[in-house]
């Protein structure tokens, strides 16, 4: 090989540079943090703390966002699959006191009827003000009723936390960034 054909592969080679790998694509409500606005439903809700549930080495499946609106607190659960399912969940009282006694079936106020869907076993990464700490395993129940009425459970720790809601279509949920600015001295 003549070194004027090393010398043109070697610039040919340099001149083409590799495409960069495609980024995945990230939905704007796993990107949410407290401090962010939540548009849900036409109602405004600030974020006051996030739990992000993740299998050990995998990136967060589940996102619960506490969310504010005046002095009621509630809960937005986004699960990510082949489509983000998201709920409007307020906390429910109430008591168990074992995770081996929950049921396969759930009779709310003797008119409603929830039937187990999911329970698992994650891990929590936890932002801001949550009912949950962060890095502990937490058990998980899902239980649905028809179409949009969803009741979930979960279990950290000896506490346990009721939170009955609704589906909501991701199209209804528009978040605002929270701005942080820093003052220089």
């Amino acid at each position: 090989m003549s070194v004027w054909k090393r010398i043109s592969s070697i610039i040919k080679s340099k001149s083409q540079k590799p495409e960069p790998a495609p980024a995945l694509a990230v939905h704007p409500l796993e990107l949410t943090t407290v401090g962010d606005i939540l548009s849900i439903d036409l109602e405004e809700y600030i974020v006051t703390g996030k739990v992000s549930y993740f299998d050990r080495g995998y990136p967060p499946h589940r996102f619960a966002y506490y969310v504010q609106n005046g002095r009621k607190i509630d809960c937005l659960i986004v699960e990510k699959g082949r489509m983000m399912d998201c709920f409007l969940c307020e906390f429910l009282e109430g008591s168990l006191d074992d995770p081996n006694d929950v049921p396969t079936k759930l009779v709310l106020d003797g008119e409603t009827t929830f039937e187990l869907e999911y329970n698992g076993k994650d891990v929590t990464r936890t932002e801001g003000n949550t009912d949950f700490r962060n890095g502990d395993d937490v058990l998980l129940w899902r239980y649905f009723a028809n179409q949009e009425l969803h009741f979930f459970l979960q279990w950290q720790d000896g506490k346990f936390i009721a939170l009955q809601g609704n589906r909501i279509p991701t199209a209804e949920i528009k978040r605002l960034q929270s701005t942080t600015t820093t003052v220089k001295k």
